[in-house]
């Protein structure tokens, strides 16, 4: 019964796509107050995010997390790769868990969060890879052994502050 109401629904808007737009009197029957409702200047209409959206932030910006987990694995020397199927894995457990973006982040650090503990003292790691069974909780991110470059000391000498008087 659950299965045949699905497929009457995949057919039909959602209720975003049936509001077509949002008036102030519809904020007001919603709850909102009018002094409130008279200070907002715009109001907009926001659809829900699909999975390629959520790939796109969890990879495309500047600051994006993905990137973030790249850095912290290169402070260790360590090179951090996502699988495309994972990076998939993530947004489809977003989508599932109705968590939307927010929800990302607390995805890969529920995968990542023992990996990051454990490599740093592991010299013989140099790569990381983070697969869709890992972020499914399958198996642990794969760990490549090899011979970690090491980061040349830029201040082998202590600078000297000279005094300003």
């Amino acid at each position: 019964m659950v299965a045949s109401k699905a497929k009457e629904d995949e057919g039909k808007p959602s209720t975003i796509e049936m509001l077509g737009g949002i008036e102030p009197e519809d904020l007001s029957k919603f709850g909102l107050i009018p002094e409130f409702i008279g200070r907002l200047p715009v109001n907009a209409l926001l659809q829900e995010l699909d999975e390629e959206a959520l790939i796109q932030i969890l990879t495309e910006p500047k600051n994006a997390i993905t990137k973030q987990y790249q850095k912290l694995f290169e402070y260790d020397d360590i090179e951090l790769e996502f699988e495309e199927e994972a990076l998939k894995e993530v947004a489809k457990t977003a989508i599932k868990k109705k968590t939307g973006a927010r929800g990302l982040r607390s995805i890969l650090e529920q995968t990542m969060l023992d990996v990051m503990y454990d490599i740093p003292s592991n010299d013989k790691v140099v790569k990381c890879v983070v697969t869709k069974d890992s972020i499914m909780g399958l198996e642990r991110p794969q760990l490549i052994e090899g011979e970690r470059k090491k980061k040349e000391a830029a201040d082998k000498e202590p600078k000297k502050i000279e005094d300003a008087s």
